[in-house]
């Protein structure tokens, strides 16, 4: 089945709703919002997460090794059962980028874990680290 949705960015948006991923907690800040969607940003690594609920929001976000080295996270087992997480090798991390003074800087204090088996995510914020 595919979801429509409009966007303040992108226009009127059609994907499947395999494709839908599911913030049980929401983003802090956003915690209402519960559903996102992935989607490229031209021929870069980085990527934008639009939110389904609200046209007007949507991260600039990125894999972290494409703006830093060396960066780990550790997932506890509250967060592992959130996300339905099995298997580390199943986990994903994105970083939210802000745009500051015309440079990219990365959230390396809450990342994004997701996990695409089961299209779930969470931030994790620095009490949870």
């Amino acid at each position: 089945m595919k979801i429509k949705f409009k966007t303040s960015r992108f226009g009127d948006l059609e994907v499947e709703d395999t494709r839908t991923i599911q913030f049980p907690e929401g983003i802090p800040g956003f915690s209402a919002l519960k559903r996102y969607v992935l989607m490229d940003y031209k021929d870069t690594p980085l990527k934008w997460l639009q939110s389904i609920d609200n046209p007007d929001v949507a991260f600039i976000v990125a894999a972290p090794e494409t703006v830093t080295a060396g960066y780990q996270v550790n997932v506890d087992e509250p967060v592992r059962q959130l996300l339905d997480l099995e298997q580390n090798e199943d986990l994903a991390v994105l970083l939210i980028l802000r745009v500051e003074a015309g440079k990219l800087i990365p959230n390396l204090k809450a990342p994004l874990l997701l996990n695409p088996a089961s299209m779930k995510g969470v931030q994790l914020l620095p009490e949870r680290l």
